[in-house]
């Protein structure tokens, strides 16, 4: 497998946790022939080494190994500095570890909505009834003040854009492009509102001194949007997933909720949603023990390197006293996740509140956790079944 490689591989998705492991123990490179072909890169040393020389692996042409045709860009994502830099410096101060903490309330009054619809059920599905919500209302409630009941159309077309047929994905994701253009286009006839959406109109001047165009404005948004609904679902369903199947765990987080920001860390480092964004090499250079020549492609294999055993000791056991976690789920280098302290902050309110209402819940019997995975992993259903749950 690890010869022949292949993100799309159904065996990929039904093999994933296994598959990982064997990369960070086994396997320093694997190698692919789909597409225009590219190297998956699995040590934690040569994907922190690639992440943070941009000049040598861009990350300009994109995230997708094999990008289908028509697919919108998307960015401060896929560009380099300094035009990456000058966008990151405009957004970073909403996505600040201060920023964020102003909605922690916000975040636990929507997860409790949400928890109040099925709480007297004894049952739920915790994609359709929670984790396909929450993060797209913070986003839309907290940051864009994009109307809510527009978030199912878009995280329909986030999704069926990231994991749908291949050459159905670029149509999905010009939807939610197309949305986002109008979006933003309103917002300029309005008055501001201090928010991050006047920040993206407002824009920012490109290596020549131009102003940024619309498209890239639009493709800024996009990427937003992207991020903060497709990514942090999967993050906090597998973490339920997994505390549905032991007790112990679920006990101890329960009776101590001040373990749970250390444990959100093992949960990512474990789960991430970002297994590998893609590369592409500009120059002849070397990579470890790995030639390689400009035009080829290489895939940072994040999910994988995680569980590096040169970086985690057990690496493929979750460990909620784990101290200094070291991980990757997030990224390295200038193209660190934006909304990290964003994603940390909901799985934090979330299993909080989660445990606090429903402290015993397991999975309906003759159910599993329903994934999909390409470049990025996603749980489309996870069946619960609970006891009582506590009033909100």
């Amino acid at each position: 497998m690890f010869n022949d490689f292949d993100f799309e591989d159904p065996e990929f998705n039904e093999r994933f946790e296994d598959v990982l492991n064997e990369m960070a123990a086994k396997c320093p490179v694997a190698h692919s022939k789909t597409g225009h072909g590219y190297k998956v890169i699995n040590t934690y040393k040569d994907v922190k080494k690639a992440a943070q020389d941009w000049r040598t692996f861009s990350s300009a042409k994109g995230y997708m190994v094999n990008r289908p045709d028509g697919s919108p860009v998307i960015l401060p994502e896929e560009s380099d500095p300094p035009y990456h830099d000058k966008w990151r410096k405009a957004l970073n101060p909403f996505f600040s570890p201060t920023a964020v903490a102003e909605f922690e309330d916000q975040i636990r009054t929507i997860a409790n909505e949400l928890i109040d619809k099925f709480a007297d059920k004894g049952r739920c599905n915790f994609v359709s009834d929670f984790s396909a919500h929450l993060p797209g209302m913070v986003f839309f409630r907290c940051l864009m003040g994009v109307p809510e009941s527009d978030l199912p159309e878009l995280f329909e077309g986030i999704d069926k854009g990231t994991f749908g047929p291949i050459e159905e994905r670029p149509q999905y994701f010009m939807k939610v492009n197309d949305y986002l253009a109008a979006y933003l286009e309103q917002r300029t006839k309005e008055e501001p509102r201090g928010d991050v959406v006047d920040v993206v109109n407002a824009g920012v001047d490109r290596e020549d001194g131009t102003p940024a165009p619309w498209e890239d404005k639009v493709a800024i948004v996009l990427d937003l949007v992207f991020g903060g609904l497709a990514t942090t679902t999967h993050a906090m369903t597998a973490a339920v997933n997994y505390l549905a199947q032991h007790d112990d765990v679920r006990k101890e987080l329960h009776d101590n909720p001040d373990l749970v920001p250390q444990a959100v860390e093992e949960f990512v480092r474990l789960f991430a949603p970002v297994v590998a964004p893609a590369r592409y090499v500009t120059q002849d250079t070397t990579l470890g023990d790995l030639e390689l020549r400009a035009g080829d492609w290489i895939a940072l294999n994040y999910a994988a390197v995680s569980r590096d055993p040169e970086l985690v000791e057990n690496p493929a056991v979750l460990d909620i006293h784990r101290k200094g976690t070291v991980h990757s789920a997030f990224g390295i280098g200038p193209h660190r996740c934006l909304g990290s302290h964003l994603a940390r902050l909901e799985l934090k309110v979330t299993l909080e509140e989660f445990l606090r209402r429903i402290p015993d819940f397991h999975l309906t019997e003759g159910t599993s956790a329903k994934t999909e995975t390409s470049q990025l992993r996603t749980t489309t259903s996870l069946e619960l079944t609970f006891g009582t749950a506590t009033k909100g």
